[in-house]
């Protein structure tokens, strides 16, 4: 009884010559300056996704699987590695807000030492 499986070596080749191809040129297509726009790159990124799920199927291929993750780590390496999880660049907060959540803390710990300090100076009561 002859069992047929999931020839990797295949299923990698084809993800290289049909879904990453076709995502190499519309990424290019779309411009370096969006690929971390979310709202742009969203449809090519789920066209790249079912293509690797079609040709699992075809080929009698586990999805998602190692072979696919690496696939998709390589990807996320090259096109997406300086978006933030937002898709917008990380920025400082305004200066205001800054400075609250600097100063607010450390007038507590002020406060909070000078209260236990003054509190251990005054023994009354004390057994």
């Amino acid at each position: 009884m002859a069992v047929a499986g999931c020839d990797e070596t295949v299923y990698a080749q084809l993800l290289n010559d049909f879904c990453l191809l076709k995502f190499d040129m519309e990424m290019e297509e779309l411009g370096q300056r969006l690929w971390c726009d979310w709202g742009d790159t969203a449809g090519i990124y789920a066209e790249l996704t079912n293509c690797t799920v079609l040709i699992a199927l075809k080929l009698d291929c586990y999805w998602p699987s190692q072979l696919v993750d690496n696939f998709f780590t390589g990807i996320h390496k090259n096109y997406f590695k300086s978006c933030s999880l937002t898709g917008r660049l990380p920025a400082d907060p305004p200066f205001t807000i800054l400075c609250s959540l600097i100063f607010v803390p450390m007038l507590i710990t002020l406060l909070m030492t000078a209260l236990v300090v003054w509190r251990s100076k005054r023994s009354e009561g004390i057994v």
